[in-house]
């Protein structure tokens, strides 16, 4: 087994403090803008859309997450102490959030560019988005937060410094899991956009993305400790209640959109 106990902070210098959580966050957004910038060049995009896509992106994505873990997991309290929404610097981000957050922000970016219509952006965001998933899940570690359940296994980690009754305990790195199966989605999406040039219908990346990223959320969930007390009563947790729906949405997407429909060129769904 390992034992974990990193200190999430890399330096601090008087009152300012660098965390790792902070920093692999940053760079997902700085790496995703340089695999934009190539298909914006490699599509013949206007490069000064990027900016505007990049806050949409940033805004959807801490907002959608912040609001998803107040809601989701927590109503009464935050809706009760609605000031406590605004304090993110306390932690609490749920991916299914940004998710939704994401997907408002594109649509409105997308009703302003009208050579880039919702389900063309959304295939080319989602390689960014799945590589982001590695970096976000990589800083959960480093935070030893998102747990796995007690395991028994020769990978286990013993979370030290993780805020729960028995940190001693050997348990399932779930956040590990997360990052890995999210490179890996990453490396399908990209191979798929290189595979086609960019020529398929719309809405087919965005489908393979739904589908193996909430797929896996939903599997992985029963590795993974609840994030909330209330939920350990229900039989499917949170996490997995709000995977199902974007599952189906992917399959849907998918058989709209799969290769056989095309006929040499994309529709611009």
């Amino acid at each position: 087994m390992i034992y974990w106990d990193v200190s999430p902070n890399i330096i601090s210098i008087g009152p300012i403090t660098i965390r790792w959580y902070g920093l692999l966050f940053a760079t997902a957004f700085l790496v995703g803008f340089q695999i934009m910038t190539k298909i914006f060049k490699h599509e013949k995009k206007n490069l000064n859309d990027l900016n505007d896509l990049v806050w949409y992106m940033i805004l959807g994505t801490v907002i959608g997450a912040r609001l998803g873990h107040c809601l989701f997991y927590n109503p009464s309290y935050y809706l009760s102490n609605p000031v406590e929404i605004l304090k993110i610097w306390h932690g609490g981000l749920a991916s299914h959030g940004a998710a939704i957050g994401i997907l408002l922000a594109i649509y409105l970016y997308s009703k302003k560019k009208k050579d880039q219509p919702f389900l063309w952006a959304m295939d080319r965001i989602v390689i960014t988005v799945a590589l982001g998933g590695f970096f976000i899940r990589t800083g959960n570690l480093f935070n030893s937060e998102i747990i796995g359940k007690p395991a028994n296994v020769p990978w286990s980690f013993v979370f030290v410094r993780a805020h729960v009754p028995d940190p001693l305990t050997p348990r399932h790195p779930a956040q590990l899991y997360e990052a890995l199966a999210y490179l890996t989605i990453f490396f399908i999406l990209n191979h798929l956009y290189k595979k086609y040039d960019g020529k398929f219908n719309n809405g087919y990346l965005f489908s393979i993305f739904l589908i193996l990223v909430f797929g896996f959320r939903f599997f992985v969930e029963f590795f993974k400790e609840v994030q909330e007390p209330w939920e350990a009563a229900l039989p499917l947790d949170m996490g997995q209640l709000l995977s199902i729906p974007l599952i189906i949405l992917g399959v849907y997407l998918y058989y709209k959109s799969k290769p056989t429909k095309i006929k040499g060129k994309h529709n611009d769904t």
